[in-house]
């Protein structure tokens, strides 16, 4: 089986790092030890429920631990009487088997419950009644509820997820997803720290830790989550880097590296942290910092600094971070790997932001028309008025 294949590849993890072996409740059931670890791995159709049974019960999961985790991200859907509830179900533990991570799994369940409530205000009695008329509907419905054009093409991605899935069951018609409804999203801009507001802010932090804490964020591009994440065993400061074994949004690891400046903060944070903590940061008493902590501690240093009027967020710092590397000449593929972008077309929203040769361009281009450097009438080129009048496009 596969967990017997897995089982030593698993425990030599293991082994090489204890800090990231899971602890569980109870007598420490090997089995339950690799869901722990891998739930990808352990849990073969065969020792599953039948996922395409119309009729599934979740009790019909075979092992506790799994049943546990999945009864927790189902808690939203406890007690209701939904069109669709054991489908939801069902494509979540399709989706759990598949290693999705936990924000992905509450998400689903979160954005599925209000397509299902709004089946429900329909009239419709089940998921093969779903029609394209009816995401046409549930997009308006959306919209007329002051949803952002992000949140409603989020939640019209996850409901395409969830009718594909079931069309590969054979319970929702393939025609539901002909001729898909395009959302168009505003091309907004990042926005990133001023440099004068960056030193405003670095010149009030006087705490070790959050001194790191913010030095690393700016000096990384690592979203607060990953670095939340971070254990003190993903970081090598003689080599300046820091591991991230899983990036918070792809699950896809990565390498991070340190300017001086950083490292010499988290030098400082290293010699008085509590050894005895796994996390590279913590809070007082706990065993991790949770992001509202970490936004509260940012937002007071704004105030600090004097610039808490402008609307920076904790993930500011990431967009500096990619603003200042273009403007210092980095090429956007080695600022996507950088930045765990999985397409480089989001990388290139920060060229738009930060082209120093553009920016260039027009200032020297405007510094010749304010010294009165152009002279002469404006004319149309001849070949060119010629095309434009034949294509009746010339006024």
């Amino acid at each position: 089986m596969a967990r017997e294949r897995e089982a030593p590849k698993i425990s030599s993890v293991f082994t090489q790092h204890p800090g990231r072996m899971p602890t569980l409740e109870g007598d420490g059931d090997p089995e339950e030890l690799l869901l722990a670890w891998d739930p990808s791995v352990q849990i073969p159709v065969a020792d599953c429920a039948d996922l395409s049974h119309p009729h599934f019960d979740l009790n019909q999961v075979k092992y506790p631990g799994k049943r546990k985790a999945l009864e927790l991200y189902l808690r939203p859907l406890a007690g209701l009487s939904l069109p669709g509830k054991g489908d939801l179900e069902r494509y979540v533990l399709y989706k759990y088997r598949r290693n999705m991570k936990e924000n992905t799994l509450r998400g689903t369940v979160s954005d599925a419950k209000l397509f299902l409530l709004f089946m429900q205000r329909t009239g419709r009695q089940g998921m093969e009644e779903v029609t394209r008329e009816d995401l046409e509907a549930f997009v308006e419905q959306e919209q007329d509820r002051g949803m952002s054009a992000n949140s409603v093409k989020k939640r019209l991605v996850l409901v395409y997820s969830f009718l594909d899935f079931l069309i590969k069951e054979g319970v929702v018609d393939r025609e539901v997803l002909t001729r898909k409804i395009q959302i168009k999203l505003p091309e907004s801009l990042p926005r990133a720290m001023d440099p004068e507001d960056v030193g405003k802010l670095l010149s009030v932090i006087q705490d070790v830790r959050n001194r790191a804490m913010i030095l690393v964020l700016l000096r990384t591009g690592m979203r607060i989550g990953e670095l939340l994440g971070t254990k003190l065993m993903d970081v090598h400061l003689k080599e300046r880097r820091i591991e991230i074994p899983q990036a918070q949004k792809n699950a896809v690891g990565r390498v991070v590296y340190i300017s001086e400046d950083a490292r010499a903060a988290l030098q400082a944070w290293i010699r008085v942290r509590d050894e005895k903590k796994s996390s590279l940061f913590y809070a007082q008493g706990k065993r991790s910092m949770g992001y509202a902590g970490a936004r509260t501690m940012f937002e007071k240093y704004l105030v600090k600094a004097g610039v808490d009027h402008k609307g920076y967020t904790l993930h500011c710092l990431r967009h500096t971070f990619a603003s200042e590397m273009l403007n210092a000449g980095m090429r956007l593929e080695c600022l996507q790997q950088l930045l765990g972008h999985s397409s480089i077309e989001v990388t290139r929203r920060y060229a738009r932001l930060t082209d120093k040769s553009r920016e260039e361009e027009y200032f020297r281009a405007m510094e010749v028309i304010e010294r009165g450097g152009i002279h002469g009438h404006y004319e149309l080129d001849p070949e060119l008025q010629a095309f434009l009048e034949e294509e009746k496009l010339l006024d």
